[in-house]
């Protein structure tokens, strides 16, 4: 059955359990909430997680760049603690504050090391359509799931055209979780062509109307295959973005997540 995410950035304690409790009262047909790890915010993706659980599923975001390949790794109590059985791994970009201190780690170095010291947890991998070609974002997919993760997150698609040839690319039994965010302005528009590249359709609009309907065409498009979707809110309240569009199809597995 699919499951449906919601990811929430995790900007403060009180804002994210007021996220929670709106996502939860009124967005029936979400199990899952997942947490990005974003280094100028204080609360860290797995202490995020914390408070989704135990009403939803929760996967945190990880990156491996923030670890100390000699240490031992610092959120895995927390995980244990709340019940939490997933992760992702992405490598991570550099910090801001060029005085964080960071390490020769990528992803496929922290999966490894997630399947030998916690083989519990389910670890999934990003998948990028945009940052290189589709034969090399396809070999590094092939190496994390070599390494040991069993499903993988996509970046935010546009165009269901691309989404449909990387369904073709990926193995076919791999879970994945096809991603879409709200695009609501010029800049934000500019910014990922610009800077990540993503492919849009010539009809692509930055309004509210447009970004809706694509969410309901990608949970289509998810549902059809037998896999999961995700939904990031940017610069709108989560139920102005996904409000009415999902259906109770997924609300039961939010008490198998309790």
């Amino acid at each position: 059955m699919t499951r449906v995410s919601v990811e929430l950035v995790p900007r403060s304690r009180s804002g994210l359990r007021a996220e929670l409790a709106e996502v939860a009262a009124h967005l029936r047909g979400v199990d899952t909430i997942n947490v990005p790890d974003l280094t100028r915010y204080s609360l860290r993706s797995w202490a995020g997680c914390g408070f989704a659980r135990p009403g939803f599923a929760a996967i945190p975001h990880l990156r491996a760049v923030d670890f100390n390949p000699r240490e031992p790794l610092p959120f895995l109590p927390l995980l244990a603690g709340h019940g939490i059985d997933e992760v992702l791994v992405i490598t991570g970009d550099a910090p801001a504050d060029m005085s964080a201190r960071v390490y020769d780690v990528d992803a496929v170095d922290l999966i490894r090391r997630l399947r030998r010291e916690a083989p519990q947890l389910r670890v999934y991998a990003g998948l990028d359509p945009y940052r290189q070609s589709f034969v090399r974002e396809r070999d590094y997919l092939a190496r994390k799931l070599d390494a040991g993760a069993c499903g993988v997150f996509t970046q935010p698609f546009f165009d269901l055209r691309v989404a449909d040839t990387w369904a073709d690319l990926v193995p076919e039994d791999l879970p994945v979780w096809w991603g879409a965010t709200s695009i609501l302005t010029e800049a934000s528009f500019n910014y990922w062509r610009a800077r990540n590249h993503a492919v849009f359709p010539r009809s692509f609009a930055p309004t509210l109307a447009c970004n809706r309907a694509f969410a309901a065409d990608l949970l289509h498009f998810a549902r059809q295959r037998g896999q999961h979707a995700y939904f990031m809110p940017v610069k709108v309240n989560v139920l102005e973005y996904l409000g009415g569009l999902l259906d109770e199809q997924t609300a039961t597995l939010r008490q198998d997540a309790v």
